[in-house]
């Protein structure tokens, strides 16, 4: 089990556990000897025993962990929902916030530096309201950057639907 370290702002191991997962399943990144996660890495992990967080002597559970992190972001629910869904799948995810995006999302088999992301995916929640003006500048971007655009809807259940946009020349 991976021992990890919550400061408030990052999450970080330098375990020989947590340099064996990045190696193997690409969970973290490897920064200054240590494996820093993104959020929903880490309730990913600990979700699936895989990591314990530790927050000062504190060891925190689940539901400990999403109301800290909620704190930074009020949308880590619907996120870790996506993240959850397409990890379990065989994706890879990374961050997309150069890109104004939740995530870069790599093909099944594809490691993040071998070979470019094929989406950018930004999360709704079902009820949230999207006009044009907002979906086409996301699809702007993703064209920009020579990637297909995923937008993933997540219903009250954390049920998610994924929907394709890429553009076709005629």
């Amino acid at each position: 089990m991976i021992q990890t370290h919550f400061t408030g702002t990052n999450i970080t191991s330098s375990s020989e556990e947590a340099f064996s997962l990045f190696q193997k399943s690409v969970f973290g990144e490897s920064k200054s000897g240590k494996v820093e996660y993104s959020n929903v890495e880490i309730l990913y992990l600990q979700e699936n025993n895989k990591a314990e967080v530790f927050s000062g002597k504190n060891k925190l559970n689940h539901q400990e962990l999403i109301k800290k992190l909620r704190k930074k972001d009020k949308k880590i629910e619907i996120k870790y929902a996506v993240f959850k869904d397409l990890r379990s799948k065989g994706y890879i995810l990374k961050t997309a916030l150069k890109f104004g995006a939740e995530f870069r999302v790599y093909e099944r088999g594809v490691r993040p530096g071998a070979d470019h992301a094929r989406w950018i995916l930004y999360t709704v929640k079902e009820n949230d309201a999207l006009n044009w003006h907002e979906f086409a500048a996301k699809n702007r971007v993703a064209h920009a950057v020579k990637k297909n655009l995923l937008i993933a809807i997540v219903d009250d259940e954390s049920d998610v639907s994924y929907y394709e946009i890429a553009w076709k020349k005629i």
